[in-house]
């Protein structure tokens, strides 16, 4: 026998009858399972998850849901086809022992694994007071739980609800608020909403959206803490500037934390910023090796990106987590030269204040932000992030249509500022600072994150969030 039947024999063999283990009930947990399946993978497959529901879909939780239009437990994604696994929920992952292969979770029992998939996600970070933490009323928003609470907190027609930070779904939740006719009050460090995704001058533009919606927008100050009643009830949020705000709600969205705490003393790139891997989703080591056995997928993920000078990403959106499990998947159970690189250009949306706001590429790569449709005015327009003459990014206010055509210029590394499309081109179309802030501050982290060249990096400033 040859070697390539050799080799091709060991890979039927492997598909037939291996041990694959993914640990993340999430999307990309989900989607990672389906797509082994129809890649023909008929072994043993294990899905283990922390929480004890099946997976669903977050985007719904800081909308719909909090709106009241659908309950949180009908969230549940739909299956692309039967997975036919072993489902492990509400336990969760606690360690990794790689050279005997084996998870171990929260309830003693280790599970053997031939090939691993890590797709452990985020989640959010809390208020760092504990004690002030746990009154009643203050919230955070992530999980099926947090938005099923939140929501009944919103339906009792709160005074105020006090929203801590302005990134996206701060933003999402204090719109939610308005359309309910609930007063709030939103508290930003930073310069404006959004700063740290998109930068000042767009930030500028959501924050008098937020006012013209009737938001008390309080930026460049903090939050020091939170006031209770004898009740264990929150009833006012103390500001950095000597203020107080009195409110019965508090929602703490202060981004998100990757699960990585169970790979500690694995010998894994992981850390702060996630988990090192290769574009086809394998994972290196802190050395920097990639490993055979060892893949990830989804938020948790950090991949060098060919448009972004192979620095690598962390990007926490939907997309990634669909299309980075299905190509980890694909390379879990075939080899070289049959892998796929996950070379997905990073794309966002959202709804907030009457107005749907869809990026496309990186935006704080960029250094450089040009209007190039559309009027500011009407809140309705297109405009360009470059970086050294080049298009990195594109953010539209209800005007999506055209991500598309700025999608292609990005990844062909097309002009800045890019020919523009269509006839409503703005009278001033000068390209000025995009006004991003210094990345090293916490607040400013966006969704997707530049982390550098080095997969075990372990550099980066990380100062705890104080607002």
């Amino acid at each position: 026998m040859t070697l390539r039947a050799t080799v091709a024999e060991l890979v039927r063999e492997f598909r037939a009858s291996g041990r694959i283990v993914i640990v993340g009930a999430s999307l990309a947990g989900l989607r990672a399972a389906e797509t082994l399946r129809e890649e023909g993978f008929t072994g043993s497959l294990t899905i283990i998850g922390d929480e004890p529901y099946e997976p669903y879909d977050r985007p719904p939780l800081s909308k719909q849901v909090l709106k009241g239009w659908v309950p949180a437990d009908h969230t549940k994604l739909p299956r692309m086809r039967e997975v036919d696994a072993d489902w492990r929920l509400g336990v969760a992952a606690t360690g990794l022992d790689r050279a005997t292969k084996r998870v171990r979770l929260a309830d003693g029992e280790q599970v053997p694994y031939d090939r691993l998939l890590i797709a452990t996600g985020t989640r959010a970070r809390q208020w760092p007071n504990p004690t002030e933490a746990a009154l009643q009323g203050v919230h955070t928003i992530r999980s099926r739980d947090d938005a099923e609470q939140l929501q009944k907190a919103l339906a009792e027609s709160p005074s105020r609800v006090v929203v801590i930070g302005a990134g996206f779904i701060g933003s999402e939740v204090a719109s939610v608020c308005r359309e309910l006719g609930i007063p709030v009050t939103v508290v930003e460090r930073g310069s404006a909403p959004l700063v740290g995704a998109l930068g000042g001058v767009i930030g500028e533009i959501a924050a008098q959206m937020q006012r013209d919606h009737g938001v008390d927008l309080r930026c460049g100050l903090g939050v020091s803490s939170l006031e209770g009643d004898s009740g264990g009830h929150v009833r006012r949020a103390h500001l950095s500037d000597g203020t107080a705000v009195d409110a019965d709600v508090v929602v703490a969205s202060l981004g998100s934390i990757r699960n990585v705490e169970w790979l500690e003393g694995s010998g894994l790139a992981a850390g702060f910023w996630g988990v090192g891997c290769d574009a086809g989703g394998r994972v290196f080591d802190i050395n920097g090796v990639v490993t055979d056995s060892i893949y990830v997928a989804g938020d948790v993920a950090r991949a060098p990106h060919v448009l972004y000078e192979y620095q690598f990403l962390a990007m926490e959106h939907w997309d990634n987590a669909v299309f980075g499990a299905e190509v980890a998947a694909h390379n879990m159970v075939n080899l070289e030269p049959h892998y796929h690189p996950h070379l997905l250009l990073p794309g966002f949306w959202s709804g907030q204040f009457g107005v749907n706001i869809k990026s496309v590429g990186v935006p704080p790569f960029g250094d450089e932000i040009v209007f190039t449709q559309g009027s500011v005015q009407e809140r309705r327009f297109a405009a360009a992030y470059g970086h050294r003459g080049r298009i990195v990014a594109a953010v539209t206010f209800d005007h999506g249509k055209w991500l598309e055509y700025y999608g292609k210029l990005i990844e062909r590394s097309g002009p800045f500022p890019p020919p523009p499309p269509g006839w409503d081109q703005p009278p001033d179309m000068k390209p000025m600072p995009a006004e991003f802030p210094d990345p090293r501050v916490p607040t400013a982290v966006p969704d997707v994150v530049l982390t550098g060249h080095a997969p075990s990096e372990r550099t980066a400033e990380f100062r705890p969030r104080r607002h």
